[in-house]
């Protein structure tokens, strides 16, 4: 009786080791999400602040072309007072719908497209999506990595006792996902 005992306890114990063990990797998995996150959000922040310069630099050239220049100031606005990831993945799609528009507006302005100011601004706007392209990746990767992790067992049991469910990639926007238009 006294081996039996011992043994549905050592079993108990190993049990909860796991548990401890598979629990504390989620966490680790979770800030690693959270980590890559914060870079994602660093990067949409950098490209925002670059945009009220651009956008004052193709206003003082295109004044008849308020219209884009709106668009862009009210994505730019969603974007800033987005909460979770979700909403500024969408106001992000936002953001590079309105800056495509604004950027096929200045092609009808030569003088705009030659100004040094509007150059340094497009090479800052191109490298800040450079990097934030490279942390969605790393975001992507960490959350493939979570998400991986929470659906083989055992980990699947512990993932199911504690609640935990997968979590979102960052996707193309459909918008993203077509081929452009090139007219010559």
């Amino acid at each position: 009786m006294k081996k039996s005992i011992g043994w549905i306890l050592g079993i108990g114990i190993l049990l909860l080791i796991v548990f401890i063990g598979v629990s504390n990797s989620f966490i680790r998995k979770e800030e690693a999400i959270n980590t890559s996150w914060a870079e994602v959000d660093n990067q949409l922040q950098r490209r925002s602040d670059l945009i009220p310069n651009l956008v004052e630099t193709v206003r003082g050239y295109a004044k008849h072309e308020q219209a884009a220049i709106a668009q862009v100031a009210e994505a730019r606005s969603k974007l800033a007072g987005a909460g979770t990831p979700e909403q500024k993945m969408e106001a992000n799609d936002q953001l590079d719908q309105a800056l495509s528009r604004l950027l096929v507006v200045v092609e009808n302005y030569p003088d705009l497209k030659a100004s040094e100011q509007f150059t340094n601004l497009q090479y800052e706007l191109s490298g800040s999506e450079n990097r934030l392209a490279v942390a969605r990746k790393r975001y992507n990767e960490a959350v493939r990595v979570y998400n991986v992790s929470i659906r083989v067992f055992p980990n699947s049991l512990v993932a199911s006792l504690r609640g935990l469910s997968a979590k979102q990639m960052w996707e193309a926007s459909p918008q993203a996902r077509q081929t452009p238009k090139v007219e010559f």
